[in-house]
C-alpha cells in the first residue's frame, strides 16, 4: 500500500521590497555643493564688504516708510533722507555722550569685579589646602632646587648663565592699534550711512530695475514684485517687532535694576536693549554681566544671583512669549531653522551674523517660497 502523500503547505507570499526612485543627477548634485562651497568662502572672505550692505539694506527698509511719509508732504526725498540719517545720528551721540561717564565706570569696574569673584571662588572652594596643593607645592620645591643645582654646577664649569629678558611693553603700539581699530569702525559706519542714504534717496529705482531685467513675460515679472513685497513686508515687520522688544526690555531692565539699588541702571538698560538683538546668546551676555558687576558692588552672592536671576527672567519673557506672538504673522520659519541658521552665520560673520542671520534667512525663505525649483527649501526653513 503506498503511502499518502504529505499536505501540501501553502508558500509564504514574497514581499517585494518597495524601492523609493527618486531621479538624482549626480552632475548637479556636485556642482551645487560647490557653488554652495563657493558661496560661503566668498561671504567670509568678502565680510567687510557684505556686511555694511546687509546693514545699510535693513536701516534702509527700517527707515523707508519715514521718507516715504516726508515725501508724501512734498519734502524731497534726499533732504528726507538725511535729515532722518542726522536725528538718528544725533539721538545716537546724544545718549552716548550723556551716559559716557557711566559706561568708562562700568567699563573699568569689570576686571576688578573678575578678579574679586575668582579670589571669592578660590576661597570656597579650597578653604585649606588639600592634597593637590601639596603635591603642587612639593613639585614646585623640587623644580626650584634643580633649577639651583643645575647654575651651581654650570657655575663650578664656568659656564655663562643666559637670562632670556621679555621686551618691555610699548604703550605706543597698543595705542595705535586701539586707534586703528576706532578710525576702520568710524569708516564702516560712515559706508553704512552713504550707502543707506543713496538706498533711500533713491526710492523704488532699484525696485523697476529688478522687475525690468527679469524678462518681458507677465508672470516672471508678477513673480518678482510678489518676492519683493513679501521682503518688504517681513522685514519691516521683524524689524518694528525688535525695536519695540528691546525698548521692553531696557526700560524693565533699568527700573528693575533701579529698584534692586544697581549703580548706572540707565545704562544697564542700554546693555539690555543692545543684547536682546542678539538672539539666545544676549540673554546669557547680559545675565553674566549684570552678576557678575552685582557681586562687586554688594559683595554677596545672594544679590549677584538676584540680579543676574531677574535679567534672565525679562529676557526670557520677552523672547519666549512676547516676541513670538508679535512676530506670528510676520514669519513663519521654525524655531529649528532659526537656531541652525543663528549659529551658522554667527560662525561666518561673528557678532554681525547674530544680528543679520534671521532677516537673511527671512530674504531666503521668501524667494524659495516664490521659485518653483526652491520650493523644497522653503519648506524646510517653514514650519
Amino acid at each position: 500500500m503506498d503511502p499518502l502523500p504529505a499536505p501540501e503547505v501553502p508558500a509564504e507570499p514574497r514581499q517585494e521590497r518597495l524601492m523609493l526612485h527618486m531621479p538624482v543627477d549626480v552632475r548637479s548634485v556636485s556642482l551645487a555643493v560647490l557653488a554652495a562651497l563657493a558661496t560661503v568662502f566668498t561671504l567670509h572672505w568678502a565680510a567687510a564688504v557684505f556686511i555694511p550692505l546687509m546693514l545699510s539694506l535693513l536701516l534702509t527698509y527700517a527707515l523707508a516708510p519715514v521718507v516715504e511719509r516726508l515725501a508724501r508732504w512734498h519734502v524731497p526725498r534726499a533732504l528726507g533722507a538725511a535729515l532722518v540719517l542726522l536725528a538718528i545720528g544725533g539721538a545716537f551721540g546724544t545718549t552716548v555722550y550723556s551716559l559716557a561717564d557711566s559706561a568708562s565706570e562700568l567699563l573699568d569696574s569689570l576686571p576688578v569685579a573678575a578678579q574679586k569673584l575668582r579670589q571669592s571662588v578660590r576661597a570656597h572652594a579650597s578653604p585649606r589646602p588639600g592634597t593637590l596643593d601639596s603635591v603642587q607645592q612639593a613639585a614646585t620645591q623640587l623644580e626650584q632646587a634643580a633649577s639651583e643645582n643645575s647654575a651651581k654646577v654650570a657655575a663650578q664649569k664656568g659656564v655663562a648663565r643666559v637670562m632670556v629678558e621679555k621686551p618691555a611693553i610699548n604703550v605706543r603700539d597698543y595705542l595705535w592699534s586701539g586707534t586703528v581699530g576706532l578710525l576702520g569702525a568710524a569708516g564702516q559706519l560712515t559706508l553704512v550711512a552713504f550707502l543707506t542714504l543713496f538706498a533711500l534717496a533713491s526710492g523704488d529705482t532699484f525696485r523697476r530695475k529688478l522687475v525690468k531685467i527679469t524678462g518681458p513675460s507677465l508672470q516672471k515679472k508678477k513673480i518678482t514684485v510678489q518676492v519683493l513685497d513679501d521682503i518688504t513686508g517681513h522685514i519691516q515687520r521683524y524689524l518694528l517687532v525688535q525695536i519695540l522688544t528691546s525698548g521692553i526690555v531696557g526700560v524693565a531692565t533699568w527700573l528693575s535694576f533701579w529698584a534692586l539699588g544697581m549703580q548706572n541702571a540707565a545704562v544697564w538698560g542700554v546693555i539690555a536693549a543692545v543684547t536682546n538683538l542678539i538672539p539666545y546668546i544676549g540673554a546669557i551676555i547680559m545675565m553674566a554681566l549684570s552678576a557678575l558687576v552685582a557681586f562687586m558692588q554688594f559683595n554677596t552672592v545672594d544679590m549677584a544671583l538676584i540680579v543676574g536671576g531677574v535679567s534672565l527672567v525679562i529676557h526670557t519673557l520677552v523672547g519666549n512669549l512676547l516676541t513670538p506672538w508679535l512676530t506670528s504673522r510676520s514669519s513663519s520659519m521654525n524655531a529649528v531653522a532659526v537656531f541652525v541658521g543663528v549659529i551658522f552665520w554667527g560662525w561666518l560673520w561673528g557678532v554681525w551674523g547674530l544680528l543679520l542671520g534671521i532677516p537673511i534667512m527671512m530674504v531666503v525663505k521668501a524667494v524659495c517660497d516664490r521659485v518653483e525649483d526652491l520650493q523644497p527649501l522653503g519648506e524646510i526653513l517653514g514650519e
